[in-house]
């Protein structure tokens, strides 16, 4: 696909063209990706790694119980663990590493940025009460 970028003024119109091959104009138009490596976990702790470009979307169906197999049979839920890369081939090779790494390696990935094993998306996808000050509400309350 070509690109016009401007048109010469002299005389009949002559368009000039510059292609933009169509993965670097994609980013230009879309701006910025970001690709996401994830570990979620179970109460019992079982884990499942995963690839996305769209964290919260992705935990949330995990949460929900939409993504069927090995994540709704288990009720994985619970966001343990996440990196962020700027290229999808760079997400890919650090997905596949990590699969090919023994339970034991994987919990040590785990512990070590979250040793609470805290839910990282806890309170995604629920309602949030407004709370509108005191001088601001109607009721005088």
């Amino acid at each position: 696909m070509r690109v016009i970028l401007g048109e010469v003024a002299f005389g009949d119109p002559i368009p000039f063209r510059i292609v933009i091959p169509s993965a670097a104009r994609d980013l230009q138009l879309k701006g910025e990706h970001h690709y996401f490596v994830y570990i979620m976990a179970s109460r019992s702790l079982n884990l499942y790694t995963g690839i996305t470009n769209n964290l919260h979307r992705r935990v949330l169906e995990h949460k929900r119980g939409e993504v069927e197999g090995f994540t709704k049979r288990y009720r994985i839920e619970r966001l343990v663990y996440y990196e962020t890369f700027k290229y999808v081939g760079d997400a890919i090779a650090r997905e596949k590493q990590i699969k090919a790494w023994t339970r034991a390696k994987r919990l040590a990935l785990i512990k070590s940025a979250n040793p609470t094993w805290q839910d990282f998306a806890e309170g995604w996808g629920k309602p949030i009460k407004l709370q509108i000050p005191r001088f601001a509400r109607d009721d005088n309350s």
